[in-house]
C-alpha cells in the first residue's frame, strides 16, 4: 500500500519542492494550501511525471476545516507542517499586534491544528512521521524579527514537547530549521510586496539556499529508517554563519 504524505503550504517555495521530492520517493502526496490554482497545477504536474499527488484547498488556521479534511483523508503516514511565513520587520515597540497574531496563528496554531487532527491516523499506521519546518529564527533572536522569532520559537517548542509526549508511540517528530532561503515569495510577503527591498535581502550573498535545497533535506529526514529520528537539523547556506553574520560579495 502506498504511503500518504500531507504537505502544508504546498502552493509555492519549500512546500511545493517538498511535494515534488516526496512524490518522487513514491509517496501519495496530498498538497494542502489556500490557493487552488497553484496546488491543482502542481498536482497535475506531478501526476504527469508518473507520480501520485492530489490537491486539497485548506486554511490550516481553520480548525473546523482541518478536522473535516482529516476525517475525509483516511490513512496518513507523513505530515510535513510547512505552512508559515513572516509579516513585517518592525521593532517590538512598533510592531502591529495583528501581524503578530497572524504569524502565531499560521506558524504555531496551524501546526497544532494539523498535528492534532492527523495524529490518530499517524499512530494507527504504526510508523508515522510529523515534520515541522521551523526556522533558524526559532533558535536565536534578531532585531526587527520579534513577531516571527516568537512564532518560530513556538513551532520549535511544539515539536520538542510533542517528541517527549509521544515517546513510546510509533511516531517520529522531526524538525528542519532553514536559514537564508531565497524563494519567490517569503521576503516579498514579509516586506509587504516591496520587490526592491525583498531583493536587497539577498544582495551580494553568494548562493543562498533554494527551496529545493531545503526540500532535499526534508525528504532525506523523512526517508530515514523508521528507528532514526532527526530531532533537529539546522540548514544554512555557507555564506550565513548566523542570522547576524552573512558574507556578502561587493560588486
Amino acid at each position: 500500500m502506498t504511503a500518504t504524505a500531507v504537505v502544508t503550504g504546498a502552493s509555492s517555495g519549500i512546500g511545493a519542492a517538498t511535494a515534488r521530492g516526496l512524490a518522487a520517493e513514491g509517496y501519495d502526496v496530498v498538497l494542502v494550501a489556500r490557493r487552488a490554482d497553484r496546488i491543482e497545477a502542481l498536482a497535475e504536474e506531478i501526476t504527469r511525471s508518473g507520480h501520485s499527488a492530489r490537491a486539497q484547498v485548506l486554511d490550516v488556521t481553520d480548525r473546523d476545516a482541518v478536522d473535516a479534511f482529516a476525517k475525509a483523508l483516511g490513512p496518513c503516514d507523513v505530515l510535513v507542517n510547512n505552512a508559515g511565513g513572516a509579516i513585517g520587520t518592525e521593532t517590538v515597540a512598533e510592531g502591529d499586534p495583528g501581524d503578530w497574531r497572524r504569524m502565531y496563528e499560521v506558524n504555531v496554531l496551524g501546526v497544532l491544528n494539523m498535528t492534532q487532527a492527523l495524529l490518530p491516523e499517524l499512530i494507527a499506521g504504526g510508523d508515522g512521521t510529523v515534520l515541522v519546518v521551523s526556522s533558524v529564527a526559532g533558535h536565536g533572536v534578531y532585531e526587527g524579527g520579534g513577531g516571527y522569532v516568537a512564532a518560530k520559537h513556538g513551532a520549535h517548542t511544539l515539536a520538542a514537547t510533542l517528541r517527549l509526549e509521544l515517546c513510546g508511540e510509533p511516531v517520529r517528530v522531526l524538525e528542519v530549521a532553514p536559514g537564508m532561503v531565497k524563494t519567490e515569495e517569503f521576503s516579498l510577503n514579509r516586506l509587504r510586496g516591496d520587490a526592491d527591498r525583498a531583493e536587497a535581502v539577498y544582495e551580494g550573498v553568494p548562493d543562498p539556499l533554494s527551496a529545493e535545497d531545503v526540500a532535499d533535506t526534508i525528504v532525506w529526514a523523512v526517508t530515514r529508517p523508521p528507528h532514526v529520528n532527526i530531532d533537529l537539523l539546522v540548514v544554512r547556506p555557507r555564506a550565513q554563519a548566523a542570522q547576524h553574520k552573512i558574507h556578502r560579495v561587493k560588486e
